[in-house]
């Protein structure tokens, strides 16, 4: 007869194979739509006469949109399900991304920036908080960071690709190599978006592919360590204080994120580097490096159960290797060698980031508070890019950004070791330590 430990084991694999390869589908698609005008960059600067603040201003303004549009977002996936919400937010932003080959002007590049983070807001915390449905708190780091993963997978995959598009399409059919960039991006995201609607459950009740039994056990699974959240409501999200500091955490991680993301095209092209599918193949290295080494922290996490020092540690390190890439800036191998520590330091943090506002949070103030934390966090992508810019004003030093980054990481890292508590870490197999059930939720799932 199978044991309790196996046919849990088996079930939460067969949840895994079921869920986690798609949303990372998805979110590749995501995150490429998002950044790839880091890459067209290149390009499109000089057909348009941008100038370097203009697409700084323009790459950082879809975070405004993302903003204003994140939080209701959030708490509409939660009202009319996973299922058909998420498929609205990737067709819609599937269809404006494929538009920005139409932009030709500054003012049409700002406004379909914004309308691009209108569209997507809501689509990183709705997994989040999507993920909560169905893993407890000792294995959530681990899917998270499988579904994050997708950010360094897309760098790994897209950036050669986005290169081979922009040096093979380049003039077809009287296009630039960018507008089929942003077409050729675009499309996917609509066509998965559709499968979502026929694939995504919104909760385990509906989970044709399960049985009674292994539905029985996920949902006590979770329920059990609800009972343990005190934080259910709405209105509890918006006044918990810790919600707002960890929104000024994952403020300072997105401003490492985009500030990276936005600028490593360029960053890697100063080397003298000549084809564009040369530039996507050496920024995919440190992508890589962040891939493989997210996993393998998440797993240290969720294996000890400890979640802040894991993170203090790798976002310091991350700090650590932006500098020395800047001191080393003229040597391109040890660059990219720090640049993919630095990589490593912003994308390995995310997965142990996003369980700690679900250690506290349930309902619908998990729903509200993680989109709270995301879409102020998410300013910082407004920040990141503008930095470099910013950065000219008062240094010549061509790696004062990357030393300035580095000290926001390194600020980030502090707030949470000071203002943190222990309770987020948990004990494998049991709610996390020091939160007791004051309360029963008042608002089931």
């Amino acid at each position: 007869m199978e044991s309790t430990k196996t046919f849990e084991e088996t079930t939460y694999r067969k949840v895994d194979w079921r869920l986690i390869p798609f949303l990372f589908l998805c979110y590749i698609l995501a995150y490429l739509d998002r950044v790839n005008v880091g890459f067209a960059k290149l390009q499109m600067l000089k057909d348009l006469s941008l100038s370097e603040a203009a697409f700084a201003t323009g790459a950082g303004i879809f975070f405004i949109g993302y903003f204003f549009f994140e939080v209701p977002s959030n708490i509409l996936l939660k009202k009319f399900g996973a299922r058909k919400w998420i498929a609205r937010i990737m067709v819609s932003w599937g269809i404006v991304s494929a538009l920005m080959m139409f932009v030709k002007s500054e003012w049409a590049f700002y406004g379909m920036r914004f309308v691009l983070g209108l569209a997507e807001a809501g689509f990183f915390p709705g997994i989040i908080f999507y993920l909560t449905l169905w893993y407890p708190s000792s294995l959530r780091s681990s899917r998270t960071a499988l579904f994050v993963s997708a950010i360094a997978v897309s760098g790994v995959i897209g950036n050669p690709v986005s290169g081979w598009v922009m040096d093979m399409l380049s003039g077809t059919l009287g296009l630039t190599g960018w507008q089929w960039l942003f077409l050729i991006e675009g499309i996917p995201s609509i066509i998965v978006g559709i499968w979502v609607i026929f694939y995504l459950d919104s909760s385990i009740k509906d989970a044709k592919w399960l049985d009674e039994k292994e539905k029985a056990l996920l949902i006590k699974n979770i329920d059990e360590e609800d009972k343990h959240k005190h934080e259910v409501k709405l209105s509890d999200a918006f006044k918990s204080g810790k919600v707002w500091v960890l929104s000024a955490i994952y403020f300072t991680l997105m401003i490492g994120l985009y500030g990276i993301a936005f600028w490593l095209p360029t960053i890697i092209k100063a080397f003298g580097v000549k084809s564009y599918l040369g530039v996507g193949l050496i920024t995919a290295i440190p992508y890589g490096v962040a891939t493989i080494g997210m996993i393998l922290l998440s797993r240290s996490s969720d294996r000890t159960g400890e979640r802040r020092m894991h993170y203090v540690a790798n976002v310091t390190a991350g700090g650590l290797g932006l500098i020395f890439s800047g001191i080393f800036s003229s040597s391109p191998v040890l660059s990219v060698i720090f640049l993919s520590i630095g990589t490593l330091g912003v994308l390995g943090s995310m997965p142990l980031f996003w369980p700690i506002p679900s250690a506290f949070l349930t309902g619908t103030a998990a729903a509200a508070g993680i989109g709270i934390v995301n879409s102020i966090g998410n300013l910082g992508g407004y920040v990141g890019p503008n930095v470099p810019i910013w950065v000219k004003s008062f240094s010549t030093d061509p790696s004062a950004a990357l030393y300035v980054i580095a000290g926001v990481l390194f600020l980030g890292g502090f707030l949470v070791f000071a203002f943190i508590p222990k309770s987020v870490n948990i004990k494998v197999g049991a709610p996390p330590e020091g939160i007791k059930a004051e309360a029963k939720p008042s608002l089931q799932r």
